[in-house]
């Protein structure tokens, strides 16, 4: 499952990335395998999408959410 599969109110843990190399921006994000991100409500029509990240709030776009595999809780 990828990050932008959860729906508002959903919480997950990132677990890896879709690819090999994952892009650095979200990696400087803090979107780390292990860290806990809940999806806080996505935009009228769908992008970007807000998270809930170690306290702070992130808006990513789907094409990014898309690279984030994550396991529901």
């Amino acid at each position: 499952m990828t990050l932008d599969d959860l729906s508002p109110g959903q919480q997950g843990t990132v677990t890896g990335f879709t690819s090999d190399d994952p892009p650095p921006r979200i990696l400087e994000m803090g979107l780390l395998p292990g860290t806990t991100v809940t999806v806080v409500r996505l935009a009228p029509m769908g992008d970007p999408i807000d998270l809930k990240v170690r306290g702070y709030h992130l808006s990513i776009r789907r094409q990014e959410a898309r690279q984030i595999e994550v396991d529901p809780t």
